[in-house]
């Protein structure tokens, strides 16, 4: 499994520790936000089906971490990336990008500011284990080992 990963990991300190996820397959939504609440009952949810929700939500939420599909119809994954990384407010919002895309073109997302990318099929414990590592260290509802 090719997982690339761009951040220190922390453990979840037990809080309402925010996850937005977004994937224009409502099926997948559900199965990502079944399988971390099996991992972390602590966890809230915000999900969205597309780019553009996505983003409203990002600005209005705030949420601690993104695991984010590229391709989505309206505004797909790489608009977001792409809006987030001119954002300050959005910069520095955790992303996980989780797709069936394997080009070159997702090394270079990972090396322009993601926290991780998990090709599609993946295997839930490891997004679950990047769900964790990629909680911003200086989180104040947050503690290292």
């Amino acid at each position: 499994m090719d997982i690339r990963h761009n951040s220190p990991a922390v453990d979840v300190v037990s809080h309402n520790f925010s996850v937005l996820v977004v994937d224009d397959d409502a099926s997948i939504r559900k199965m990502i936000m079944a399988a971390l609440r099996r991992d972390q009952p602590a966890y809230t949810f915000l999900e969205a089906p597309n780019g553009r929700d996505a983003l409203d939500l990002m600005r209005s939420e705030h949420p601690d971490v993104v695991v984010l599909d590229l391709m989505m119809p309206i505004v797909s994954g790489w608009d977001v990336l792409r809006e987030r990384s001119e954002d300050p407010n959005l910069r520095e919002i955790p992303v996980i990008v989780v797709s069936a895309n394997r080009e070159p073109a997702v090394a270079d997302a990972v090396n322009a500011g993601i926290c991780a990318f998990l090709p599609k099929p993946f295997d839930i414990g490891a997004l679950s284990a990047l769900v964790r590592s990629c909680i911003p260290p200086d989180h104040e509802t947050l503690a290292a080992d």
